[in-house]
């Protein structure tokens, strides 16, 4: 036999935990993203214990042989008060505290304090305390140091971490905790044998504690603990149950069939082992139960509740109840704290686009500000492609939610919710229950959160409709108010309108009377011979501005009647070519001054009943208004036809005349609009009257209103027709004035006119 090595086993203790610290120490580093300091004083750690084992077994085989023992004792000391220190810094980057500074600080003096007594700045005699049986050199002292420091940085480390606990409420951040009394556990029982100078039984300790500790920082998911003690007790219960029951059958086999019992062991024991296989099934599940309740684990039966909460909202069809209903539901049958439901609205803006949450609240309850998510952060990206619940631990951990758009996650936080479950509605993301924690304690386990997403499956149905139904409503208000208001606008345009009518009529008469005294005077002194030149010059003026005066309260007194309806119309046989013949000729001197040619092209019409002084300024008004809107050296024209009995437009037949120009034209949008009273071109509003016929002068706004109110009451009809407004091509524009054919008495015959066609 070959002779055994006898540092073998230091040898292969020596290559694991090098193969495990450095493991460890790539791990983590591996992982820095939002845990920089946690990372490299987790390494750290792991360094610093590799090389203080690894000099310890080089010293162990021979390989330091200057070192003595007590160096080596003392290198072991230290080496763990650092390694505590760095123990308390590690769980202070891990529960993610800030005070750094206070622990570099204490222990910068415990490093003080033990490189002074090593250097002997205080001059200890080397025996402090002896008798006949003990002595305590001065050696001790830096034990003491060094043990009293580690004694506070570990008891530090303890009860920051139990005082963390008892703030934590969420059973996975809790769960992530229950790891750490393990590796208390093994780092402070390594720390114990390397100060008492074992490190040889401490290393595997300490190995496998850094091992943990680098597996819980980079591991995000960690196995339930309760889960896995449960599943050790119902194995280790059911197994027992099992070994009780074959021993307690096989017992009372042997009592009643002792033959059997004897001759045929296997027999007894194959009807035994099929009778326990017969009961494993319900024992296992009792067993379940027993240690589920034991441990306050809740079960539930996710068909059922699917079932029962779909026929609970599939009549629901108000967002507030179905809210209402839902979350209590849910809240009631998984035992939840609390719990919301928001509706998520999309803003398309392309400069920011993001998801509005909206919580459906009812009256009463504590108001909750809308959440908005940007439609390119991380959380509304997992919501859209993943489709799955959201974990408040993964929004407070992992870095991608920690790094970009903290705000989110810091608004979301506020809810004090535990999970958030998506609520989808043909690919589209329509809605978000926010759930509290559970009042047992517990962690949402697998098969929750796929009830959570059944449920939430089932509730996007109900919330489509709900919502489709909120804007229906919402919409019908809106048409509702708009109602309203058209209906309260209305009435006050009726009531400016009718105002200004009766005033239109108290003007129009109380003006007429003694404009007509005015105009009678005025036109007597203008007969007066005597009067001197510069005097008959000024009464010439007084005279043209009461006539300007006079035709304006006449429009005035007309639109009064045909507002009120009490034009009244003296009929009479005329001769339509002739009076607008007349109506031209009485325009020359203007046309002159325009430098205007206006043709008048009428074929022979049959004469019409008609009241020849209301038509002659329905003529006036529409041929000024031609002259007024055309430059300088346009062209007016003036054309009729007759309309035959059945004419889609005058059914009994009429006359049509139509005036055409080469002027500015009309905008489309306002052919109707200029027919109103009072109406001016934005551009002549607040501007004083500049002429009946000067180029785009400004006037009353009355002619064309009037001219249709006299042509209604005639029985016809008015219009304008222009391909636009254009004061650079000038377009022009058509009014066309169709007036009826009126059914003559019997034996009356209206003559028909001769054709005219001239130039003016």
């Amino acid at each position: 036999m070959f002779p055994i090595n006898p540092f073998l086993p230091l040898l292969l203790l020596f290559i694991f935990e090098s193969i495990v610290y450095l493991a460890v120490i790539v791990m983590v580093l591996k992982r820095q993203a939002g845990q920089k300091a946690l990372t490299y004083l987790t390494a750290l750690y792991a360094l610093v214990a590799l090389v203080v084992h690894g000099m310890q077994s080089a010293w162990q085989v021979g390989l330091l042989p200057n070192l003595y023992a007590f160096t080596i004792e003392q290198i072991l000391w230290f080496s763990t008060l650092a390694l505590s220190l760095l123990l308390v810094l590690i769980l202070y980057a891990f529960l993610e505290k800030k005070r750094f500074a206070i622990w570099i600080g204490l222990g910068t003096f415990w490093v003080a304090i033990l490189v002074l007594l090593t250097l002997d700045i205080f001059q200890i005699p080397d025996i402090l305390w002896s008798n006949e049986t003990w002595m305590l050199p001065s050696e001790r002292v830096g034990y003491a140091v060094v043990f009293l420091g580690w004694l506070s940085f570990s008891l530090s480390s303890f009860f920051t971490y139990r005082r963390a606990y008892k703030d934590t409420r969420q059973p996975l951040h809790r769960n992530r905790l229950h790891y750490w009394l393990l590796i208390f556990a093994l780092l402070f029982s390594a720390d114990l044998l390397f100060i008492e100078n074992l490190p040889n039984w401490g290393a595997p300790l300490r190995i496998f504690g850094v091992w943990l500790l680098g597996y819980i920082i980079v591991s995000h998911h960690l196995p339930d603990l309760q889960e896995f003690s449960r599943s050790g007790l119902v194995y280790i219960s059911t197994t027992l149950l099992a070994g009780v029951f074959y021993i307690i059958g096989f017992g009372i086999a042997q009592a009643i069939f002792p033959e059997v019992t004897q001759n045929s062991p296997l027999v007894i024991g194959a009807v035994i082992a099929t009778l326990l296989a017969t009961f494993f099934r319900p024992l296992f599940k009792f067993v379940e139960e027993i240690v589920d309740h034991w441990l306050g684990i809740d079960q539930l039966d996710v068909s059922q509740t699917v079932n029962e909460y779909s026929k609970s909202i599939s009549n629901i069809i108000e967002v507030k109840r179905l809210a209402d209903v839902t979350v209590s539901l849910i809240m009631e049958t998984m035992g939840i704290q609390r719990g919301f439901l928001f509706l998520v609205d999309k803003n398309t803006k392309p400069e920011t686009p993001y998801y509005a949450l909206r919580a459906v609240r009812n009256k009463g309850e504590r108001p909750i500000n809308i959440i908005a998510l940007n439609s390119k952060g991380p959380i509304a990206i997992y919501f859209l492609d993943k489709k799955k619940p959201l974990l408040q631990f993964d929004l407070d951990l992992l870095p991608e939610y920690k790094l970009s758009y903290p705000e989110e996650r810091d608004r979301l936080k506020y809810l004090d919710a535990e999970i958030y479950v998506p609520i989808f509605s043909k690919n589209e993301w329509i809605g978000l229950f926010a759930l509290g924690g559970k009042i047992s304690g517990n962690r949402y386990s697998k098969e929750n959160l796929l009830t959570l997403s059944a449920l939430a499956s089932q509730t996007a149905v109900a919330l489509e409709n709900a919502r489709l139904v909120e804007n229906l409503m919402s919409l019908n208000n809106q048409v509702r108010d708009a109602y309203r208001d058209l209906e309260n606008t209305k009435r006050d345009l009726e009531k400016i309108d009718r105002t200004k009518s009766d005033f239109i009529s108290i003007a129009s008469h109380e003006l007429r009377t003694p404009l007509t005294v005015m105009r009678g005077y005025t036109e007597m002194l203008l007969e007066t011979p005597s009067l001197d030149e510069m005097m008959l010059k000024m009464l010439k003026g007084i005279h043209e501005g009461t006539m300007r005066l006079h035709e304006v309260m006449d429009s005035l007194f007309d639109i009064a009647q045909i507002d009120a309806r009490t034009l009244e119309l003296e009929l009479e046989p005329i001769d339509v070519g002739k009076l607008v013949q007349e109506v031209c000729t009485g325009l020359k001197q203007v046309l002159d001054e325009r430098d205007q040619k206006l043709k008048i092209d009428l074929p022979p019409v049959p004469g019409i009943q008609a009241d020849p002084n209301t038509l002659r300024k329905v003529f006036y008004h529409l041929i000024s208004n031609a002259i007024k809107f055309t430059p300088n050296e346009g062209r007016i024209m003036v054309r009729g036809k007759t309309l035959p009995f059945g004419n889609e437009k005058m059914p009994e037949g009429g006359i049509e005349l139509i005036i055409s120009d080469t002027g500015i034209g009309i905008d489309p949008n306002f052919k109707e609009v200029i027919f109103t009273k009072f109406y001016q071109p934005g551009e002549h509003l607040n501007h004083h009257s500049t002429g009946k016929t000067k180029f785009k002068g400004s006037g009353t706004g009355l002619g064309l209103a009037l001219s249709r109110g006299i042509v209604e009451a005639h029985g016809g009809k008015v219009w304008v027709e222009s391909p636009g407004h254009d004061e650079i091509n000038f377009p022009g524009s058509h009014f066309h004035v169709i007036l009826p054919l009126r059914k003559q008495l019997q034996g009356n015959t209206l003559p028909i006119s001769k054709a005219i066609s001239v130039i003016i």
